[in-house]
């Protein structure tokens, strides 16, 4: 099993769940993306079904542990996404309910059910499921791995235990992505990028569509710091109509505003998005007051993108309204 970096504390309270026997039907595994959410689900579901466990926690050598690791462990399921928003549908979650009553396979006796990445879950779809939450079989678990429990209605929530994941330091960060094999100038990259996050430096390194957006992220910062709506307008425009693309550059470009306004506080301060340099320059030109205004047109323009609203569109006013504010 591969070394676990950072989540401590959450790593030793699963631990303690496990080998006390209270174990948690329902978990809610909040954090940012990349942060190690996915693998903790992972790791709980090894530490439930592993047939040799230490102090609670899984060996990493049974063939529970192995199948669980590379994905192909019959009882773990991942239901699926579909549609337009690609989202959990009501569909889905009627087959997870019909499923989970049927036993398991294997003679770990439980059954997990792993929903990952939930953003902006259909209501209809969560009141589906909250039956089967709220009274589930003795050897059915379901994981929900999410950015924020915000995510989910209080019902939901209620029933679930909550845990949140968190980044480790640039160093673990490093030293992780070494013993993943990656060359140190590309770890020196992704570790500029995405600090801590060990997830989100993995694919910087082996993704060129990231490197893609994150170059972008960089140039419509260049270009509000420039002023210049024009190239504004063609960055926002090269994005395109994929919502996960237009979600992933507007966080990042959030972030960078962010650094911004902290750094005209303190231009020491320890910054967490993408572009330093960018940063920097940035807040020589912004004041913290007009950051957290393009902060808030950024959060209404995401909002207009999950409602439908036409993304060419959204981006176009946007721009509008940043440069109108930068000045």
């Amino acid at each position: 099993m591969k070394k676990i970096y950072g989540n401590k504390q959450l790593i030793d309270t699963l631990a303690g769940m496990a080998s006390s026997g209270r174990t948690a039907h329902s978990l809610l595994i909040c954090g940012e993306k990349g942060s190690g959410r996915k693998l903790m689900a992972r790791y709980y579901t090894q530490s439930l079904m592993c047939e040799s466990p230490v102090g609670g926690k899984p060996c990493g050598v049974c063939n529970a542990c192995s199948n669980i690791e590379k994905g192909i462990h019959p009882d773990v399921i991942f239901p699926e996404k579909t549609g337009k928003l690609n989202n959990f549908s009501v569909k889905e979650a009627r087959d997870v309910i019909a499923d989970a009553y049927v036993k398991p396979n294997n003679s770990s006796g439980c059954k997990v059910y792993i929903f990952e990445d939930c953003h902006n879950v259909d209501t209809r779809t969560q009141n589906a499921l909250l039956k089967l939450i709220e009274e589930p079989p003795d050897y059915a678990y379901f994981i929900f791995t999410c950015g924020s429990k915000s995510e989910f209605l209080p019902t939901i929530i209620s029933r679930c235990v909550c845990f949140n994941t968190s980044p480790v330091t640039e160093e673990e960060a490093a030293q992780s992505l070494a013993e993943s094999g990656f060359e140190p100038d590309d770890i020196r990259r992704a570790v500029d990028c995405f600090h801590g996050c060990i997830g989100m430096c993995e694919q910087y390194i082996t993704d060129e569509e990231l490197r893609k957006r994150v170059d972008l992220t960089k140039a419509l910062a260049d270009s509000i710091i420039k002023k210049d709506e024009y190239a504004l307008n063609v960055g926002f425009f090269s994005l395109g109509r994929e919502r996960d693309d237009v979600r992933e550059v507007l966080s990042m470009l959030d972030k960078l505003v962010r650094d911004a306004a902290v750094l005209g506080k303190d231009p020491g301060s320890q910054t967490i998005g993408c572009y330093r340099e960018g940063a920097v320059r940035l807040s020589e030109y912004v004041t913290p007051s007009q950051s957290g205004r393009i902060h808030s047109c950024i959060e209404k323009a995401w909002g207009a993108v999950e409602s439908n609203v036409s993304i060419p569109l959204v981006l176009t006013a946007l721009c509008a309204d940043v440069m109108d504010i930068a000045g």
